[in-house]
């Protein structure tokens, strides 16, 4: 198993998991207007309340 910084991840992906977030909330309530960064942080905020700072991945999910 490795272990990743699941935080550091997602914010590292911030511009394309933004978008997707929007483009879900859109699909599953219709098209609303959403502040797509309010959206993220809070994203984000779940995250930490729901995962370690450190969460552990098997190594085949890891790429070199």
């Amino acid at each position: 198993m490795a272990q990743i910084e699941i935080e550091e991840i997602v914010g590292y992906l911030d511009c394309e998991i933004r978008g997707a977030l929007k483009e879900t909330v859109n699909e599953v309530i219709g098209n609303v207007t959403v502040d797509e960064y309010e959206l993220f942080h809070t994203f984000i905020r779940a995250i930490r309340r729901k995962c370690s700072t450190w969460e552990s991945v098997p190594s085949h999910y890891i790429g070199g």
